[in-house]
């Protein structure tokens, strides 16, 4: 072997330990057979495995350019909204008797039906949070609070009290709104 040939050979393993593969001619991977190559340039192809943990991940997020929207264009529909929670709640908790597991899915499962169902309104540049509260009747009371800041111009919020004989539930939908 000539002295270009072995140094080839060392850039071509130190390209494979970084991840790249080396290429003889401009048109072919390295093969075993070396000694057969008819043309001497050298060209890299970079490939990844495995996503590095030092990769900057802002390069997946969407930059959004600026709107200099101050307001909303659309605003949101409390008594819409009103009326979805109304429903959800009576259908799912209608003829339920307080259990504390079954309550416990249940919060999660009327929590993102109300989600799905106030995004489908298509209420653009508002983020929802959605609360629920589900507790057994009984001779007791409860307190719920809530605190947020916010631009009262702009965000707000609806909420929704259901009884039956033996629970209680409480449902909550704010609307922050996002410049």
């Amino acid at each position: 072997m000539m002295m270009s040939d072995i140094a080839k050979d060392r850039a071509a393993h130190s390209l494979k330990k970084r991840g790249s593969m080396t290429s003889l001619s401009s048109h072919e991977f390295p093969r075993k057979e070396v000694h057969r190559r008819s043309k001497a340039s050298m060209s890299t192809v970079s490939y990844m495995d495995e996503p590095n943990q030092h990769d900057d991940v802002s390069h997946l997020t969407v930059q959004m350019e600026n709107s200099y929207q101050l307001g909303p264009t659309k605003h949101f529909p409390v008594v819409t909204v009103n009326d979805i929670l109304k429903d959800v709640l009576t259908n799912y908790l209608q003829e339920e008797k307080y259990e504390p597991e079954l309550c416990r899915q249940m919060t999660k499962t009327i929590s993102e039906v109300i989600k799905a169902q106030v995004k489908d309104l298509m209420i653009p540049r508002y983020k929802l949070i959605v609360i629920i509260h589900i507790g057994q009747l009984n001779s007791q009371s409860i307190f719920i609070g809530s605190r947020c800041l916010w631009d009262p111009k702009s965000d707000t919020f609806s909420s929704y009290v259901f009884r039956n004989s033996s629970l209680f539930a409480l449902a909550g939908v704010y609307a922050v709104y996002f410049e």
